[in-house]
């Protein structure tokens, strides 16, 4: 009866050390799983493709202007975004003296900065920018009226219909803006630009007083644009985001 006690109680010492070693083994499995099943961190990048709506809309309700205007940028860093517009516009300015009729095509490539700190999964941007512009345009001088200094005298209209075709610009231009995510992937925006023509040219006995993608020159080579977009983000690829561990200074 003795040794079989004895036996009894050795069985149980060992099977309870089979236990607590099972045990240990589950928890550290256990540990390991939920370390393995923690998604990494990942970060979206791609292409946004949108229109200018400001021009789009003023198509519909300007009988002096058409045009149209597509956006694209392209997320390359956290922070950094290729950015591009091309465009066309069809304007007819109606001054107190002069007619004139502006159409022809634009592009304009660049980057933009965003200083928006953005939660995971999101591509909301405060930024500022800058593009080189280019256009290939016509003026048609539809009318004109001779200055006098006595207002006594009707001012005669001459009919003119004269073409200026084969002209092109070029500049320089700084814009800010925002654009928000309204809806999963859908965003809007606007943005400001001031531009400085750094190349222009000019037909004889006349002058580029409009510019397809730079806007109004005002007499000078300084303009100014507006646009508002909406625009479509189309995922490409993710990257892992790598933690940063802090580590504890030594005393």
């Amino acid at each position: 009866m003795k040794y079989i006690l004895k036996y009894t109680f050795s069985l149980c010492l060992v099977l309870c050390s089979f236990l607590v070693t099972a045990q240990k083994t589950t928890v550290k499995d256990t540990i390991a799983i939920k370390k393995d099943s923690i998604k990494p961190k990942t970060e979206r990048y791609g292409l946004r493709l949108g229109v200018d709506l400001f021009k789009l809309t003023r198509s519909f309700y300007d009988k002096n202007y058409k045009g149209l205007e597509l956006v694209g940028d392209f997320k390359f860093t956290r922070k950094h975004y290729l950015a591009a517009e091309i465009g066309n516009e069809n304007k007819t300015v109606a001054d107190d003296q002069l007619n004139f009729t502006t159409k022809g095509t634009y592009l304009k490539v660049g980057f933009d900065y965003n200083s928006y700190e953005n939660w995971l999964g999101m591509n909301n941007m405060l930024y500022v920018g800058m593009r080189y512009g280019v256009s290939s345009f016509s003026q048609t001088l539809n009318s004109y009226s001779i200055y006098y200094a006595n207002n006594y005298f009707p001012k005669p209209t001459i009919v003119s219909g004269t073409e200026y075709d084969g002209l092109s610009a070029q500049w320089i231009e700084v814009i800010a803006g925002v654009k928000a995510e309204v809806f999963p992937n859908l965003y809007v925006g606007f943005s400001f630009g001031i531009h400085n023509l750094i190349s222009n040219k000019v037909p004889n006995n006349f002058d580029n007083l409009y510019i397809p993608g730079f806007n109004r020159t005002y007499g000078g080579n300084f303009g100014a644009g507006f646009n508002y977009t909406i625009s479509y983000f189309v995922p490409l690829y993710k990257t892992v985001l790598k933690t940063k561990m802090k580590e504890k200074g030594k005393k």
